[in-house]
């Protein structure tokens, strides 16, 4: 399976590098993926470049307007089926299960909100999912779209060495994952347990589990709560 991003942005420079790098440099190179970024500016009509403007009603800050993002959806999109998300402090929050969900699509066109927002008739008429990467502010959606880009490509077949990975990692069955050592058994006096030491695969793996259920019950009750 493939899968085709394409990135809405008045700062594709920020993008870039995140793109080229690690994981997901390996999964364009395997061509398990495609990412686009489009400078939002090439759609406006305005003669200045301007791709936003005061909000109706009074208030601070501005608004991103509807129409150079209207038309660059619909460039981009052309006749291909696509999702269309909208990186936003508002929108739903992004969770492993969204992420698996998403990554059954083919084609995403991802639209990073700056300014005070997006004005709301692209959310009604454009935006299939509105997604927040958490309950704090950014200065803009480029950030949490390389989250999202992130989280969806390692989802995909063939793109991590060892798929039996992704079963034992975090937000699995509502857990957090278990705590991970490596080699020197014995650093500064700090010592791995003696459980994975010990070779017995039926106990580790019991004691994994102990571990993940009173690490998330401790640091993320609400997901122990699930």
């Amino acid at each position: 399976m493939s899968m085709r991003f394409d990135i809405i942005t008045i700062f594709p420079k920020m993008i870039q590098p995140m793109v080229n790098e690690s994981m997901i440099k390996r999964a364009q190179e395997k061509k398990k993926v495609r990412i686009d970024i489009h400078d939002l500016r090439n759609y406006t009509k305005d003669k200045h470049l301007k791709v936003d403007d005061r909000p109706f009603g009074g208030g601070p800050g501005m608004v991103m307007n509807p129409q150079p993002i209207f038309d660059a959806v619909k460039k981009i999109k052309g006749r291909r089926k696509v999702t269309v998300i909208l990186t936003c402090p508002t929108g739903k929050p992004l969770t492993q299960n969204l992420a698996k969900k998403l990554a059954k699509t083919k084609n995403l066109i991802i639209i990073c909100g700056h300014y005070e927002g997006v004005d709301e008739r692209v959310r009604k008429k454009l935006v299939d999912e509105s997604i927040s990467v958490g309950d704090y502010v950014l200065t803009g959606g480029e950030l949490p779209a390389c989250i999202i880009i992130d989280c969806i490509t390692r989802l995909i077949p063939g793109v991590l060495g060892a798929e039996q990975s992704l079963e034992s990692e975090s937000f699995e069955d509502n857990l957090l994952e278990y705590p991970q050592y490596t080699r020197p058994a014995d650093f500064r006096g700090l010592k791995v347990p003696n459980v994975l030491l010990s070779g017995n695969h039926k106990e580790i793996k019991q004691w994994r589990k102990e571990q993940a259920i009173k690490l998330t019950k401790n640091n993320r009750p609400d997901l122990f709560k699930k």
